[in-house]
């Protein structure tokens, strides 16, 4: 009997992160299928998150459906996010989108850039 497994997601929202990304597209003025996340060099730790709208699907493009929400990962930041939960958190003086990353080795004072190690697969012994 064959056994099927689910892959776990290469990254997860908070419902307050679903809620927000779903507020924040319900707004846009033409049509998006989901948000693209990446990652690029800058900062004064290294590496920056990027968040941007997704009209379409890239050729290379990792999709993750999460909470009713359309997540494309852009695909050289598939390995530094694996594992992340993105959250929405918000008090009287900030708001904004949080990634709990298990990759993430370091962080910036202004929390604007971090440092991510790619994932690796677990070495078999």
């Amino acid at each position: 009997m064959s056994q099927t497994f689910e892959m776990p997601k290469a990254i997860t929202l908070t419902d307050r992160a679903a809620e927000r990304v779903k507020s924040i597209i319900a707004k846009s003025d033409t049509p998006k299928i989901g948000i693209r996340l990446g990652v690029k060099n800058g900062g004064c730790a290294g590496m920056e998150y990027t968040m941007d709208y997704a009209e379409e699907k890239l050729p290379l493009d990792e999709i993750v459906e999460d909470k009713g929400v359309t997540i494309l990962i852009e695909a050289k930041a598939v390995l530094f996010l694996l594992g992340t939960q993105m959250d929405w958190e918000e008090d009287k003086l900030s708001a904004g989108f949080q990634f709990n990353n298990p990759n993430q080795t370091d962080a910036c004072g202004c929390g604007e850039s971090v440092t991510i190690i790619p994932a690796t697969a677990p070495v078999k012994e």
